[in-house]
This record gives C-alpha cells, sequence and structure tokens, in this order.
C-alpha cells in the first residue's frame, strides 16, 4: 500500500512505472480533500501480469512531486 496525506484541497495523480518509464497503471487521478489517504497497489488483480522487479511510483499534489522507488516480490 501507499500512503498519503494533503494540507489542502488539491488535484491528486499518482501514477506507478516501470524502470523504462513506461507508465503501468494511474491508481489515483481525483482532487482530494485534507486529509491522509492509503492505495493499495495489487498488480496481480487489476492490471498487467507484472514480473518481480524495481518500480517507481510518482505523486503528484498541486506544485508538489514526489518519485519513489518500489521493489515487487511475487
Amino acid at each position: 500500500s501507499i500512503q498519503y496525506a494533503i494540507s489542502s484541497t488539491q488535484f491528486v495523480t499518482l501514477r506507478v512505472y516501470d524502470l523504462l518509464g513506461r507508465e503501468i497503471v494511474t491508481l489515483v487521478n481525483e482532487e482530494k480533500a485534507p486529509g491522509s489517504y492509503e492505495v493499495d497497489f495489487n498488480p496481480s488483480s487489476s492490471i498487467k501480469n507484472l514480473i518481480s522487479g524495481i518500480y517507481f511510483y510518482r505523486l503528484q499534489a498541486g506544485s508538489f512531486v514526489e518519485t519513489k522507488k518500489m521493489i515487487l516480490i511475487k
């Protein structure tokens, strides 16, 4: 799961990318009220059959942008 918090109402985008920079899935793409959120990333049930490896997720909320690495182990 991916957790994040925002302090004011903002448009939030959360996307997952592979090592080559290809977008795998968009998990969040909507305006959110202030608060804490948790998004489950379950590739086996919702999207392509991903292999174990390194992926990146990018959170954008207003002018804030952060990219972090995650490891998928099957």
